[in-house]
């Protein structure tokens, strides 16, 4: 993803750790870090092993065991391991802040008052601190240089320049998509009226964001509804798109963290949360090509300043309820 794979994210996430390392951070539980701590992750393979390599270099006495599948798959193992009474993980990192919010309602995460949540937005954690982002991924419009018309608003994707032209994620499929569904309904001005005025268009909606970012960028759709570091990482290479942050907002996958309550080394995962929101952490972020969540630290190449974003309101728990309904009435409008 992005540049987490390539040489320069290896210095550049160097750089991180070396300075970490010269910070001197200590105190705390992660002074106290030491032990098998066990992750399950869906970050992609490169990114999770830099991650927990940068770790373990700040915390030497730790000894990480890592589990990387997709979320539906490792949510599939953490609820069977739950069913046989036996929980393996210490600590969760998965980008979908509804899933901890169903965790938490089930008593499943265990809150950590002393989190270093100082530069945060409140909007970016769990008001109880179960669960904490770790980096923006938001979903805007892209579309390909060739389109006449330049969008800067969702509402812009209804003008007649655009019929026949959309295409977009189904949140059937994705969670992403699920979380933009959730967050433009229940925005005031766009709700579902907005979701029918996107059908009547013939807004195709299938499969997850890469399928989207292929039909913009080979010209099949001149517009497409997708997470922002595809399109920024490819236009830079030269790919034929633009990426717009709307007007009235983007909505924003946060990759959260989570402690759970059957940790067996909950310091150790405490450590881990500290290092994810640490400054350090949030730099390694960005130079794998990630919105950094939090405001201070500067973002990746194309990206613009955080503070210049404006990301609108979502509410896991409520879109908890509402989810298998809203699923229903999107396939209602597009198929699926």
């Amino acid at each position: 993803m992005a540049k987490g794979i390539g040489a320069k994210a290896a210095l550049l996430a160097a750089a991180v750790l070396m300075s970490g390392l010269a910070s001197g951070l200590a105190g705390g539980p992660a002074a106290a870090a030491s032990g098998k701590l066990v992750l399950y992750t869906s970050q992609p393979n490169a990114d999770a092993q830099q991650t927990v390599d940068a770790f373990t270099a700040r915390h030497p006495d730790v000894e990480v065991e890592w589990v990387r599948d997709g979320t539906t798959k490792v949510m599939a193992k953490l609820r069977a391991e739950i069913a046989a009474g036996a929980p393996q993980p210490d600590v969760l990192l998965i980008p979908d802040s509804v899933t901890m919010a169903g965790l938490k309602q089930e008593g499943r995460l265990l809150a950590y008052p002393e989190a270093p949540v100082g530069p945060y937005d409140p909007g970016l954690y769990d008001k109880d601190l179960t669960w904490f982002s770790t980096k923006l991924i938001t979903t805007g419009i892209v579309y390909n240089t060739a389109a006449t018309m330049k969008p800067a608003s969702w509402k812009d994707l209804l003008k007649p320049e655009a019929k026949g032209q959309i295409v977009m994620p189904s949140p059937l499929t994705s969670g992403a998509a699920m979380i933009h569904l959730e967050t433009l309904t229940a925005d005031p001005e766009l709700g579902w009226d907005y979701y029918e005025a996107l059908a009547e268009q013939g807004a195709l909606a299938s499969g997850g964001n890469g399928g989207v970012f292929k039909a913009v960028a080979g010209g099949e759709k001149l517009y497409g509804v997708v997470i922002d570091f595809l399109p920024i990482r490819e236009k830079a290479k030269g790919s034929p798109v633009e990426f717009v942050f709307p007007s009235e907002g983007v909505s924003a996958v946060t990759e959260p963290v989570a402690i759970l309550s059957s940790a067996r080394n909950p310091e150790a995962a405490k450590a881990f949360v500290d290092f994810l929101l640490s400054r350090e952490g949030q730099e390694l972020a960005a130079a794998q090509g990630y919105l950094p969540a939090d405001p201070e630290v500067t973002p990746p190449e194309g990206f613009p300043a955080p503070s210049s974003i404006e990301v609108m309101p979502f509410d896991p728990e409520q879109a908890l309820t509402e989810e298998v309904a809203h699923k229903k009435a999107f396939a209602e409008l597009f198929g699926g």
